[in-house]
């Protein structure tokens, strides 16, 4: 799999942009908020549908203009496919499939295929959980696109579970006692009023725990895939001798949780039941703090090399070379998934490895159908690299092919 060619529209930096490429490495050179990153980005985002810099899409559309359009032409196996993605900010965004309208923006997911890796990255070993379950989530989209709606329906129950727990909160502390809420109508009994409320959580229980279980299996089925793969990455990227390890860590109860941790993978009817018990477990305190305090939106990866956890004990340089390690391990599992290989995207990278890093790397990726490189200047990326693909210099809002 390699983009054949990007066109962009009011995409950040660039009134209009267009660039055909070919397989093997490509390499952007331009000093840094040229918008080579830009670039990256855009093709990243027609694969994903987000962007690896921000949350919203509104800084996505160039200032003044109303709507940025994304295109980017695939080949697959032989076969061309052409992505197209406007971003309009306050609407919704719409999507097409060679050149046909497609009913929903994520149906286009699966058509392009990408690994990132960029300084952001970081943040996978030394930030916050969050961080770590999106890296989950998105590899389990871009193995199976399906689970982009499973995905997009845990965070709507999500959302309306939490709106009743903070809109119901006076009815379920006072327990149909005392003062009657604001909330309770004219002439209604303040116990129907609780137990109406109960029983509208219970139902809300039960559908973020059938939802919240098969996104829980997705991932934990996942993370036992990727573990040896990250031992492996990591070990040929840093190597270095304390092993690299992924436990995931679920908010259960024993002994499930503790099953979890050692790798084991309930199947997604018993998640669900035991998911359904912690809701219960934690009904007083959800109750009082008026937000849902179990669930997968709650759970952690702890990254370790070695007996130690990575966050707050690795080394800078082991720290990017575990997030990197997850980044490669990544592009292994989409690589036996599809049969061929994914884009491999590698933003700014080099600048922040050392020599031998740097060149372990190289040699790791220098067999990829195609990498794209991004870098300030062109001592960063090596020399093995740099010549054996294409080059771009960038500047602001153009790209040129460098002889």
């Amino acid at each position: 799999m390699h983009v054949r060619g990007v066109e962009l529209v009011d995409f950040r930096s660039y009134p209009a942009a267009s660039i055909e490429l070919a397989p093997g490495v490509v390499t952007f050179l331009g000093g840094n908020g040229r918008g080579k990153t830009n670039l990256v980005e855009a093709i990243g985002y027609a694969a994903t549908l987000g962007s690896h810099r921000v949350a919203v899409d509104a800084p996505l559309v160039r200032f003044g203009a109303e709507r940025a359009v994304i295109r980017v032409a695939v080949e697959r196996q032989g076969r061309a496919a052409l992505v197209e993605i406007e971003i309009a900010p306050g609407r919704a965004n719409r999507a097409r499939l060679n050149r046909s309208p497609l009913p929903r923006t994520r149906d286009v997911l699966g058509t392009l295929l990408t690994v990132l890796f960029a300084p952001e990255d970081l943040a996978l070993v030394k930030g916050d959980p969050a961080g770590r379950r999106a890296f989950l989530d998105e590899l389990l989209v871009a193995r199976q696109p399906r689970w982009a709606g499973v995905r997009a329906d845990y965070e709507r129950i999500l959302r309306q579970r939490n709106a009743l727990l903070k809109s119901a909160a006076p009815v379920l502390r006072r327990g149909g006692s005392r003062r009657r809420s604001a909330s309770i109508a004219d002439g209604e009994n303040p116990q129907d009023a609780r137990e109406s409320a109960l029983h509208t959580l219970d139902v809300w229980n039960h559908h973020l725990a059938e939802v919240g279980a098969r996104l829980l299996a997705g991932r934990l089925r996942l993370l036992h895939d990727l573990r040896p793969l990250l031992a492996a990455a990591y070990a040929q990227v840093a190597e270095h001798e304390a092993g690299a390890t992924a436990v995931y860590r679920v908010g259960l109860r024993e002994p499930v949780a503790a099953a979890v941790a050692a790798g084991e993978v309930p199947d997604a009817q018993a998640l669900q039941a035991e998911l359904l018990a912690s809701f219960e477990e934690h009904r007083a305190e959800e109750i009082e703090r008026g937000v849902s305090l179990v669930g997968p939106h709650r759970d952690d990866v702890l990254l370790s090399l070695g007996p130690m956890p990575a966050r707050g004990y690795a080394s800078h340089g082991e720290s990017w070379s575990l997030a990197l390690g997850l980044k490669l391990a990544a592009y292994e599992i989409l690589r036996a998934d599809l049969g061929e290989d994914p884009v491999l995207v590698l933003d700014d990278v080099f600048a922040e490895l050392d020599g031998a890093r740097r060149t372990r790397l190289a040699d790791l990726v220098s067999g990829c159908e195609q990498v794209l490189v991004t870098a300030a200047v062109a001592g960063d990326v090596p020399e093995a690299l740099r010549t054996a693909g294409t080059t771009f210099a960038v500047t602001l809002g153009e790209v040129t092919r460098a002889p």
